[in-house]
């Protein structure tokens, strides 16, 4: 079956997809940036570089990061972190809503071969 990927672009610069939002409720899952790259098979620094674009696109920071100490640090979402995953979540069901009709004739397109 079809499947629709969306991918908002959000400046020259920037943008978000199901890679940076999933890397968020990772994050906001686990408490950690680093735990929420484990989950993705990501590095690091790759996601650590993922958050500071976001913040830099959204011009707030997206996470709140703790740093580490007896106990580990931490990270959370921001408001602005919880919104910009909110969001993107519910224009990516409206599109999908609104594609369904045409994403079955395809996938019957595809059947008929």
């Amino acid at each position: 079956m079809p499947s629709l990927s969306l991918r908002i672009n959000l400046d020259p610069d920037g943008r978000i997809g199901p890679g940076k939002i999933e890397l968020l409720e990772q994050i906001a899952a686990f408490g950690s940036i680093s735990a929420g790259a484990r989950q993705m098979n990501m590095s690091y620094k790759h996601a650590w570089d993922l958050v500071e674009e976001m913040n830099r696109i959204f011009g707030k920071p997206v996470v709140a990061a703790q740093t580490g100490g007896r106990r580990g640090g931490g990270a959370e979402l921001t408001a602005v972190g919880r919104a910009v995953v909110s969001r993107f979540r519910i224009i990516e069901q409206a599109a999908t809503a609104a594609a369904e009709q045409h994403m079955n004739a395809l996938q019957a397109e595809i059947a008929a071969g």
